[in-house]
Formats: structure tokens, C-alpha cells, sequence
């Protein structure tokens, strides 16, 4: 006899995956470098939006690269840097399937047609294959702040199923005029020129551009060609809300079952972590139910491990967000030290305990990084050191 209720399933434990090769441009500068170094100490790159006119909106501040070229040509560089870095023969590129995430061009929705699907998120994936000698086989994400980590658990998925030895996800998003309007008319953006996520006196998130590209192997794949591992994706773990079309839900529920996931994948405990790199939009409603997600998920170890937004330097890059912030990760591991929430001058109440509102040095060998999006999908991904 049974009682009834549905016992949880402990998901099955993920085949880990290197990181063998990364590339990133931000307003912090080209390369990783500048965006780790900007990241540890704090150094927010927000400035005057110049690219376009801000007249007659409620905010002018943005993380613009100023000498960013065309979307398509910073998502080629980066994409043939990571390759670079990671040792990668352009033989074995070819055979390198290419998930890209990105926006669709907001031009996509006026033609029909042929002329719709030719300036697609799709074409512009196949293209980019084609421009950085990648497999034909691609595949586009457009699904706002998670379309990143979603590409980089299904490069996870194909490399632990053996569909793929290495597979390389590219993402991408400049600041532009459409979406800064939106997010303008929406009160979603900050007046005053900083992100401060988890402070009492936040007052809303700031775009970002980006451009970020990460190389995934299968351990013996990497181990085969003798190539230097970065850090490790060891979990991950998603879910859906479905509460709101722009809101989180309160609880923080999804937010949690997510990140319980990929500790569970990895088998870890909130213990094992040293830091987490959090969602950290520094608007009012997501932080809530963010600070209220990492609770349930991490109980005690919510007031003990470190927890920043590194969304408080580069800005909030979208579709790119979790890539770049992947970046972050793989670096904190890496160097030893910890981003800094940027801007914290009062923490909000609620917010988790650990906020870093300073540079600090500390060996962390596990570490998440997490990401929400409109329609309640929520993202999480566990890194740890090679």
C-alpha cells in the first residue's frame, strides 16, 4: 500500500565535462583578462550610452564597448580565440558542432518569408559555422537570460550521451535601442548609472555588451589530445515556473529546484560550494525571489558561502549573461579570489549573508552559477576544478 504521494527522484549523476578553451569580449575589454580583473576588484564599466540616442528616456547608462564591431564579427573572433586557446586543429573544428545563443535580429519580425528565416538566430548560427570552419550541424537559442546555460547543459547532454566529443557555445548581445526602450518603458532599468543587486537601494539593472565563446570536451577527448582543462562542469539542473510572463515566482521554488539539481548530478551538498555566482539583476522583485531561492536550496550555507552578481560590472548581457558569467566562474576557480558585488553599500532584507563587498582572495574547487528568465525557466551550473 502506498500513501499516495509522488516520492522525488534523485536525478542521475552527470558524466563531467572539461572546459578547455575561452574567449570573451565586454565593456570591461577583449579577452578574459580584463573581465576577471574588472570582476575582483569590483570596477563597474558602466558609462553614457553612445551608440544610440537616449532622449526622452528615464535612463542613459550602459556597459557598451565602444570600439564593438558588428554582433556577427565579435561572435567570429571569439569563437576562433576559444578554439585557439584550447589547442583546437582546424581538422577537428570541422567536426565541432556550434549551439548558439543569441537575440533574434528585432528586425526578424517585419519581412516575410524567406527574408524573415534569412535573418534569423538559425541562419546567423549556420553562418558563423561556416565563418569559423565548425560542423554544419548547429542549433540557436533565443530564450532571454537562460538561452546560454540551456546551450551549455544540451552541450553537456551530447557530450555525456556520446553524440559529441566537444561541442562550442558562442553567445552574443549588444545593447541596442529596441531593447533598451523596453526595458526603459518597464522601469526595469537603473537611474543612476549602477547596478547594485541585493542592496537596499537598488534601483534596477543595466545592459551590457558581450560577446563569449567556451569550448566543451568529453574528458577523454581533452585527455586524448593532451589539452589544458580550464575547470570542469560537473551538474546542472533546470526547471520551468510557468508563474508569470515577466515575473519570478516569490517563492523562489523553481529557482531551487534547479540549483538542488546540479548539486545533486555532481553529488554535492550546499556544504561542498565555495562560491556562487548569482542571477543578481539588482531589480526589486527578482532579487527577492532570488535571495528567497538560494534559502530553500541552500538552507544554513546561504548566510555562509560567498555570493555575488558579477551582473554588477559588465551589466546584464541577456542572452549572453550565463556564458559570460560561466567565464567569471571558470576564473574564480581558476585565480583564487572572489568578484565582488559591485555597488553594495546597505545589503537588502532577506539577502543572502555571504555578499562579497570587497575584494577577497579564497580557494574555491566547486562553485555555481545560476540564471533566471521571463517565463520561469531557471538555470544552474556547477564548476569545479579541474
Amino acid at each position: 500500500m502506498t500513501s499516495g504521494k509522488a516520492e522525488a527522484v534523485a536525478p542521475p549523476r552527470c558524466r563531467p565535462v572539461s572546459i578547455t578553451g575561452l574567449d570573451v569580449m565586454t565593456a570591461c575589454g577583449r579577452g578574459v583578462p580584463p573581465l576577471a580583473s574588472a570582476a575582483f576588484a569590483g570596477e563597474p564599466a558602466f558609462s553614457s550610452v553612445s551608440r544610440f540616442a537616449t532622449d526622452g528616456r528615464r535612463a542613459g547608462h550602459a556597459a557598451e564597448r565602444k570600439d564593438a564591431g558588428s554582433l556577427f564579427d565579435e561572435l567570429a573572433t571569439v569563437t576562433q580565440n576559444a578554439c585557439e586557446a584550447a589547442g583546437l586543429a582546424a581538422d577537428a573544428r570541422a567536426e565541432v558542432p556550434l549551439l548558439l545563443a543569441m537575440s533574434t535580429d528585432p528586425a526578424v519580425a517585419w519581412p516575410p518569408g524567406t527574408a524573415r528565416a534569412a535573418r534569423g538566430a538559425g541562419a546567423t548560427a549556420a553562418e558563423l559555422a561556416r565563418r569559423c570552419g565548425l560542423a554544419e550541424a548547429t542549433r540557436a537559442y533565443t530564450t532571454a537570460c537562460v538561452a546560454a546555460s540551456t546551450a551549455v547543459i544540451d552541450a553537456a547532454v551530447m557530450i555525456g550521451t556520446g553524440r559529441a566529443e566537444r561541442v562550442l557555445v558562442a553567445a552574443g548581445y549588444l545593447v541596442d535601442p529596441n531593447r533598451f526602450a523596453l526595458f526603459d518603458a518597464g522601469r526595469a532599468l537603473a537611474l543612476d548609472g549602477r547596478q547594485r543587486p541585493f542592496d537596499a537601494g537598488r534601483g534596477g539593472m543595466l545592459l551590457g555588451d558581450a560577446a563569449v565563446a567556451v569550448l566543451l570536451e568529453s574528458e577523454a577527448a581533452a585527455a586524448r589530445r593532451g589539452a589544458q582543462v580550464l575547470a570542469r562542469l560537473t551538474g546542472w539542473g533546470r526547471s520551468g515556473d510557468a508563474y508569470h510572463v515577466t515575473q519570478p515566482r516569490p517563492d523562489g521554488a523553481g529557482q531551487a529546484r534547479a540549483i538542488t539539481t546540479a548539486l545533486q548530478r555532481a553529488g554535492r551538498t550546499p556544504a561542498d560550494l565555495g562560491y556562487v555566482n548569482a542571477h543578481g539583476t539588482g531589480t526589486p522583485a527578482s532579487d527577492r525571489a532570488e535571495s528567497v531561492g538560494l534559502r530553500r536550496a541552500l538552507g544554513v550555507h546561504a548566510d555562509v558561502v560567498p555570493v555575488s552578481s558579477s551582473k554588477s560590472v559588465h551589466g546584464h548581457t541577456l542572452e549572453a549573461s550565463a556564458l559570460v558569467e560561466l567565464v567569471v566562474t571558470t576564473e574564480t576557480i581558476r585565480q583564487g579570489r572572489l568578484p565582488v558585488n559591485a555597488g553594495l553599500l546597505t545589503p537588502a532584507d532577506g539577502c543572502p549573508g555571504g555578499l562579497v563587498d570587497q575584494p577577497r582572495s579564497r580557494e574555491v574547487t566547486s562553485a555555481l552559477t545560476v540564471n533566471f528568465a521571463f517565463g520561469g525557466a531557471n538555470t544552474a551550473l556547477l564548476v569545479e576544478a579541474a
